[in-house]
């Protein structure tokens, strides 16, 4: 089993934009076949560096693969750059 996980920092004023792709990257569950799992989570503090994370979960590195690639995945993906600072990713294997 791979977790995926991704935390981002949104620029400045992008709150309703960083919900609407937060919103838009969980409704990706249960549609991806390749995502067995998935959270996706705002934080609850001001002072974290980063301001929300996703922990998603694949039977394979294969599987997140053609997770990143699915056009659904892709085009929730268009709105995330054009509004994140910064973003940090790891995949651990479980």
């Amino acid at each position: 089993m791979i977790t995926h996980i991704v935390m981002w920092k949104f620029k400045a004023g992008e709150q309703a934009a960083m919900h609407q792709f937060l919103d838009g990257l969980q409704a990706l569950n249960g549609v991806i076949p390749q995502i067995k799992g998935m959270t996706v989570r705002v934080s609850v503090n001001d002072a974290n560096a980063y301001d929300a994370v996703l922990i998603s979960k694949f039977d394979s590195l294969a599987d997140l693969e053609a997770y990143k690639v699915d056009p659904r995945h892709v085009a929730v993906s268009q709105l995330c750059k054009s509004i994140r600072e910064d973003r940090a990713a790891i995949d651990i294997e479980e």
